[in-house]
């Protein structure tokens, strides 16, 4: 019988009967996401990354945008509603979601953690998201998305 070699993401989403569309690639470690959507030739605008911030000792907000912006921490902090947020160290990444850098995904997290989809996803019919590991890739309707992770979806990029 082959091994099950599907991740916690992809288990939830089944379990759940979200439809997503599983993409895999060759690699080994952390290539950011606009190398991969380069590499992939993929639009950057529907390709996503994960993002994670604290508050606060033990308080986690979690922000998904495309991979050609950069979050701004002022506008995070007031949807999520603290006084300012920090990124979490990339050592601590693991231990926070379950998962590794560039593997980051916002579905099937260590716990449940407030999580905020960038307004621009709405306009897609579906967006493209970390599948939970390095070289894996989920393709999946944003608000399935936010049905998965519980997410709103909010304004928190930085106006370049």
């Amino acid at each position: 019988m082959a091994k099950d070699n599907k991740t916690n993401a992809m288990r939830i989403l089944d379990k759940m009967k979200i439809s997503y569309e599983r993409n895999s690639y060759e690699c080994d470690e952390f290539i950011d996401g606009i190398h991969i959507a380069d590499m992939l030739g993929q639009p950057y605008e529907r390709s996503f990354k994960t993002i994670v911030t604290q508050g606060g000792p033990d308080a986690y907000y979690v922000f998904v945008l495309p991979v050609d912006k950069e979050i701004d921490l002022k506008k995070a902090a007031r949807v999520s509603g603290q006084k300012r947020l920090s990124l979490i160290p990339v050592k601590e990444v693991n231990k926070v979601t379950g998962y590794i850098r560039g593997g980051c995904t916002p579905v099937g997290m260590k716990k449940k953690y407030p999580t905020f989809v960038h307004e621009s996803a709405s306009a897609f019919d579906k967006i493209i998201i970390s599948g939970g590991r390095i070289g894996e890739q989920l393709f999946i309707k944003p608000e399935d998305l936010l049905t998965a992770s519980g997410a709103v979806y909010a304004d928190v990029v930085k106006i370049l």
